[in-house]
């Protein structure tokens, strides 16, 4: 059958399933099962719809296959502000991850700010009575979350970043990076480079994923005889702070040879403090990050850092998410992930 011809300078029209089916010479509902389910056609017809579905350029109406499914494509997510740091945020970096692996499989991603669990939940409540999305990607997990249990009580599809940090929580699908581990690997690294003393900079006591790193540096020194009295030192995230607890260690009667901290802010002050005693870093005490944000390759020298794996998370999060979407009712599924220790300039093998 030929092609209809537009006259140059007419406006293009879009070309309609019906004009499809025309032109393929079958059905309406056909073409609807080629697009929609191809496995029950003919491989002969299968293939004749699709070749005339590319010649007319034909692209299903989106809003027109949502009113079908009821569904939006479209996932929510709540971005978090970044305090107190320059420093490219572990949510900046996983937002990006989310929205492309989101593109790949369809979807779209609304962003929205809150202040809050309470206000987060607000947003939540009326996301969904709006039907604007067809679920959610939690970051930030915590002791006592209220946001899983509201989700899990409406039924609404979701998948968090982040492990239930209490005992008793109820069970939903969840992904985390091992940051336990992640400290773990970076004394070893430090251990194997011949450190004997080695500290720990970290965030205060009741911080879950602050704690965990602690347990990680902990776990490693107890397997590789190393000292750990004296050696911790917490306070708030930010390079001010470490260079403070960084300097309270250097200043010490038995200072370290080398620290793992419990982030790239933490180890550039870190850093500076060691400079600050007329020390440089690498050579004479090494210094450790973790989440090897963009700040580690611009400071002299650059940082080692732990690497979390944000691009693979956060496919698996929208993998498990679109499989919630499709088929409701699914039981709970969890994995964590291992970070990957980065070796740069300052905790590389002194000349």
């Amino acid at each position: 059958m030929p092609l209809d011809r537009r006259v140059s300078g007419e406006p293009s029209i879009r070309p309609t399933i019906k004009a499809v089916a025309r032109h393929a010479e079958v059905s309406y509902q056909t073409v609807s099962n080629a697009l929609n389910a191809p496995e029950r056609l003919k491989p002969t017809t299968l293939a004749r719809v699709l070749q005339s579905v590319d010649e007319l350029g034909y692209r299903p109406s989106q809003a027109a296959r949502n009113l079908r499914t009821q569904r939006t494509r479209l996932i929510g997510f709540r971005f978090a502000h970044s305090l107190g740091s320059a420093v490219a945020s572990i949510e900046d970096r996983f937002l990006h991850a989310v929205c492309a692996a989101a593109r790949d499989r369809g979807y779209g991603v609304i962003v929205f700010s809150a202040d809050d669990d309470d206000d987060e939940i607000a947003m939540y409540a009326d996301l969904v009575s709006r039907e604007a999305v067809d679920g959610f990607i939690l970051m930030n997990s915590h002791r006592v979350d209220p946001r899983p249990s509201w989700l899990i009580d409406r039924a609404v599809p979701f998948v968090c970043f982040g492990r239930p940090w209490q005992r008793m929580a109820r069970g939903h699908s969840w992904l985390d990076v091992d940051g336990g581990r992640g400290m773990y690997l970076a004394v070893r690294h430090l251990w194997e480079q011949g450190h004997r003393r080695i500290g720990f900079i970290g965030w205060p006591e009741g911080s879950e994923v602050g704690d965990d790193r602690h347990s990680g540096w902990l776990a490693a020194s107890a397997e590789f005889g190393l000292p750990t009295r004296g050696l911790t030192v917490r306070g708030p995230d930010g390079i001010a702070t470490g260079t403070q607890l960084a300097g309270q260690l250097m200043d010490s009667a038995k200072p370290p040879s080398a620290v793992v901290c419990v982030s790239d802010a933490m180890a550039v002050g870190a850093m500076h403090a060691i400079q600050q005693h007329g020390l440089r870093v690498g050579a004479d005490v090494a210094v450790v990050g973790f989440d090897d944000s963009p700040l580690a390759t611009v400071v002299k020298p650059t940082l080692s850092s732990l690497r979390q794996p944000l691009e693979s998370v956060a496919q698996k999060c929208i993998d498990l998410l679109v499989s919630q979407i499709d088929e409701p009712g699914q039981h709970a599924v969890s994995s964590v992930m291992e970070p990957t220790v980065i070796v740069r300039e300052s905790s590389a093998l002194s000349s």
